[in-house]
């Protein structure tokens, strides 16, 4: 199985996501921050992960006779980069943007369900907007929004720091124009 295929799956992002941050997790772990998820599920899902080259073992250690492993993510493989996206099939971009959603809508649901959740002290933010962009217009603002990411991308866990799942979706509501370049 490709990185594609691997990572379009709700429940496989859902894994990506709480490993990142350079954390280490055992599938029990991961089935105690997924407990919405089937145990079977987190773990038939992080065997697909492993064997796929996403997540790599960092550690076994022998616990009551039984192997337990604690798994890290392999950095090259947790991404759809954008050879990969420029090439994926309508189909493709259709099942990914579904997984994604899907994974964001469980995401969501779990950080509402947890005891003590509070939208408005912990910033949680989902606005929509429609900005009118020529092709070199989007250009220039990805390229902004990615320095913008790329200067907290390297923050690890820390005191007072708590994942924060950040999803930007864009895309033209519109056909564009005859004659422009999209």
């Amino acid at each position: 199985m490709d990185t594609l295929d691997l990572l379009l799956h709700p429940v496989r992002l859902r894994i990506v996501h709480a490993m990142s941050g350079g954390r280490a997790r055992t599938t029990s772990e991961l089935c105690a921050r997924l407990s919405d998820v089937p145990k079977t599920t987190v773990y038939r899902h992080v065997g697909l992960l492993a064997e796929g080259g996403v997540l790599e073992v960092a550690d076994e250690q022998r616990v009551r006779g039984a192997v337990e492993r604690h798994y890290r993510l392999r950095g090259e493989r947790t991404a759809i980069d954008a050879r990969a996206g420029a090439s994926m099939t309508l189909e493709e971009h259709r099942r990914g943007f579904a997984a994604a959603m899907a994974a964001l809508l469980a995401e969501f649901n779990a950080y509402l369900d947890r005891d003590g959740a509070d939208p408005a002290a912990d910033s949680v933010g989902y606005r929509q907007g429609v900005v009118w962009l020529s092709h070199d217009e989007i250009t220039e603002m990805a390229d902004e929004l990615r320095a913008v990411f790329a200067a907290r991308a390297a923050n690890q866990p820390g005191p007072g720091r708590v994942p924060r799942l950040m999803s930007l979706i864009l895309f033209p509501t519109e056909e564009p124009p005859q004659g422009s370049d999209r």
